[in-house]
């Protein structure tokens, strides 16, 4: 769907236009894309504590710390010279548009990379308008309607959170455990047992049993604990091959599937924090607000909001969308740069909404591909539970609406209350710190030596 619907065939992909009939039927009247930004530098640099963990040299990043990379920026207009196509021949705007009045928005968080990504999609997008991004703080400032955090908070409210995080995929801890053989194998990758961090004796694996969330008010949920080091090698290990254009990390050759795995320790980190239904009507609540208040207007044509990973999870989860399996790409959710993006169609007599994600396969990532109508991205249909599509694939926009109004409802239903701790948190294990010894084997109350625990050395006798 998005002018392109893609059928899936055993290691085949056939692609096929909208059909005349479906064009005969429905007029394009409005876009809404809530977009992730495109390929970044990690979010640390320096003495970053991904860069501790492997003896060998990162990439080069073209960007400095957590700001869009120049591949990022090449990507990004392409997917805006796509859209430009794809509104143009659906005659929903003209080629060669310069908006009139406030036919067209773009609005981004303030981060630089979520701007830039902006900035690089209206390029394409409106090649012949000079379009100015709507953002509303300081560079590199979060805007609270982009930021995922808890509005409201009561303690009753704070354990239903936690109690959905305990039922996701068994709870965090078995969650986390499922990705064991991942993570050894990331410290092979790195040569973790030769990095500086092992030599000094302070990170020799990577740990989850100290893990911990925070449920605060004013705050995003967080964890604490050694997941966190995992979730940023992970996430820096992920671009470095988009950048490189290798699916080897320092000369270990790793499979597609091992790549999607290494994804997958981010995800359980994103997962567990954004995606129960609980935390995510009220993380969610002002974009799904506002991207409900967009599709209801009949002035706009085309809107774009470029946020983060979390906004997507987040909204996805507070109106029960079912995000596909992806292909072709190593996120199994949310790859980099992807969008969620609302068609809303008219058949003469009521509005209807397509949903669906894109994205820019692994391939078009590494090889910056141009796109077109014969070179399209990714193009997959999300499924909103409980709500039937039509025979089209169209979902009846009174009932989206009300979907959208039911999470907004239950926002306004979270009870605004003093709490009785000024924070919450779940440990994933007994409370008590996992202490192990330089070699990374597990240390008991009769251990001698040096002996870590909670990351601290310490001499017993």
């Amino acid at each position: 769907m998005l002018a392109l619907l893609f059928i899936f065939g055993t290691g085949a992909q056939a692609q096929m236009k909208r059909s005349e009939d479906f064009r005969a039927k429905y007029a394009l009247k409005e876009v809404v894309v809530m977009s992730r930004h495109n390929i970044r530098s990690p979010l640390s640099s320096g003495g970053a504590a991904y860069k501790r963990v492997t003896p060998h040299q990162w990439f080069a990043w073209s960007s400095p710390s957590s700001q869009l990379s120049l591949r990022g920026g090449m990507l990004e207009t392409a997917m805006g010279q796509f859209f430009r196509q794809w509104v143009v021949s659906e005659g929903l705007l003209p080629d060669n548009y310069r908006p009139q009045e406030e036919e067209v928005l773009f609005y981004a968080n303030s981060r630089q990379r979520t701007f830039a990504t902006a900035k690089y999609f209206s390029a394409g997008f409106l090649p012949f308008a000079n379009v100015e991004i709507m953002h509303k703080l300081e560079e590199d400032k979060m805007d609270p309607v982009f930021t995922p955090q808890f509005t409201k908070m009561n303690d009753t409210y704070r354990q239903q959170v936690l109690n959905e995080m305990a039922a996701l995929n068994g709870g965090p801890q078995k969650w986390m455990e499922s990705v064991q053989p991942t993570l050894t194998l990331m410290e092979e990758v790195l040569d973790m047992s030769a990095s500086p961090a092992a030599l000094q004796g302070d990170t020799l694996h990577f740990r989850f049993d100290d893990t911990q969330f925070k449920i605060e008010k004013g705050d995003e949920p967080r964890m604490t604990g050694g997941y966190t080091l995992a979730n940023s090698v992970a996430d820096a290990l992920v671009l470095q091959c988009y950048e490189s254009e290798s699916m080897t990390a320092f000369g270990h050759e790793l499979t597609t599937e091992q790549w999607r795995n290494i994804c997958s320790v981010k995800e359980v980190y994103d997962g567990i924090l954004f995606t129960t239904h609980a935390a995510a009507v009220n993380l969610a609540h002002p974009l799904v607000s506002r991207i409900r208040e967009e599709l209801q207007r009949t002035d706009r044509k085309f809107m774009f909001l470029c946020g983060h990973d979390s906004n997507l999870a987040s909204i996805s989860a507070a109106l029960r969308f079912v995000l596909p399996e992806t292909e072709n790409a190593l996120e199994r959710h949310t790859p980099i740069g992807s969008k969620i993006v609302f068609e809303k169609w008219n058949d003469g007599k009521e509005d209807y909404v397509a949903v669906n994600l894109v994205y820019q396969s692994l391939s078009q990532l590494q090889n910056r591909t141009l796109l077109s109508p014969d070179v399209p991205p990714m193009v997959l249909p999300i499924t909103v539970e409980d709500l039937t599509a039509n025979d089209d694939g169209l979902y009846r926009w009174a009932d989206l609406d009300a979907r959208m109004s039911e999470a907004m409802a239950e926002y306004d239903a979270i009870e605004d209350a003093p709490t009785g701790v000024s924070s919450a948190a779940s440990p994933t294990s007994n409370g008590k710190g996992h202490a192990y010894t330089l070699s990374g084997v597990s240390a008991t109350d009769s251990t001698h030596g040096i002996v870590i625990i909670d990351h601290q050395k310490v001499l017993r006798k």
